[in-house]
């Protein structure tokens, strides 16, 4: 019901910028909360930031006054505007958002990833 499309990932030095954009696709449900997480090898996936279909936003302590999330146009578009990166950055990024039918939740659905790696 919800296909998402990653793109923007690459590679950039420390002290960088990177803009990540995701796309879904919905079938029949509507999406609420959209986001993206991060995983390092050895690590597990974790949180970066999340933006509500409202413009809530929550961001992980580890990026916050250096990433922003934004809602695009059309709504079903979230973006990951990243910078002053650093090495510690560096992962798969996951584009993440739920699905909605009416005032049921229904599953989370997942991006493939993209990998954005920062260099010292």
């Amino acid at each position: 019901q919800v296909q998402l499309v990653e793109s923007g990932g690459g590679l950039v030095q420390a002290g960088g910028s990177l803009t990540l954009s995701c796309t879904a696709t919905v079938s029949i449900v509507s999406i609420n909360v959209m986001g993206w997480y991060r995983q390092s090898p050895g690590k597990e996936r974790e949180l970066v930031a999340t933006i509500s279909r409202e413009g809530r936003t929550n961001l992980a302590d580890s990026v916050k006054g250096r990433f922003t999330i934004a809602r695009g146009n059309p709504n079903s578009e979230v973006h990951l505007i990243m910078n002053s990166l650093e090495p510690e950055d560096t992962g798969v990024y996951y584009c993440k958002a739920d699905s909605w039918l009416g005032k049921t939740r229904g599953s989370d659905y997942w991006g493939q990833g993209t990998q954005v790696t920062v260099s010292s």
